[in-house]
């Protein structure tokens, strides 16, 4: 987790905590004036529009006053959705046997994107299987995860 995230997410992880939900994750954007602070947020019961709606109000005043953020940015509250993304070693385990795709920040054997079943972690590595063997990244050097949903039944 980047610097700039982990501050964020001990920011603003005791409100969504105390809202009664779980902090998924924080994707921070810088693009000047089109930057983005995505906040997922994640509850056993679902997410709801209003479930969202209330938490960017009170995340929105507490960056308001807190001010972590330099410049303009835009505030977005969402569920982690299907595709949902993977922040942390827990989130990996959990998320065991499914389909996953990474990219990672420094390419592995020429690449940097790659797809594959998730077996699960080791120490500080994600283990990810595909072309039939078994491949470990750690974990600081993914740049982004998302498990790939999967329509069969």
């Amino acid at each position: 987790m980047a610097l700039k995230d982990a501050a964020l997410h001990a920011l603003i992880e005791p409100v969504v905590t105390a809202m009664g939900f779980e902090l998924w994750g924080i994707d921070y954007l810088s693009q000047g004036k089109h930057s983005r602070l995505v906040i997922y947020i994640d509850h056993a019961e679902g997410v709801t529009v209003e479930h969202c709606a209330d938490i960017s109000r009170q995340v929105s005043a507490l960056l308001d006053v807190e001010d972590p953020i330099a410049g303009e940015y835009r505030l977005e509250v969402s569920s982690p959705g299907m595709d949902r993304p993977l922040f942390t070693l827990d989130q990996f385990s959990r998320f065991r046997g499914h389909l996953v795709a990474l990219r990672l920040r420094v390419p592995f054997e020429g690449r940097r994107k790659f797809q594959g079943l998730l077996a699960g972690t080791e120490g500080e590595d994600v283990l990810l299987q595909f072309d039939g063997e078994e491949y470990c990244f750690p974990i600081d050097i993914i740049d982004q995860a998302r498990i790939v949903p999967s329509f069969e039944s």
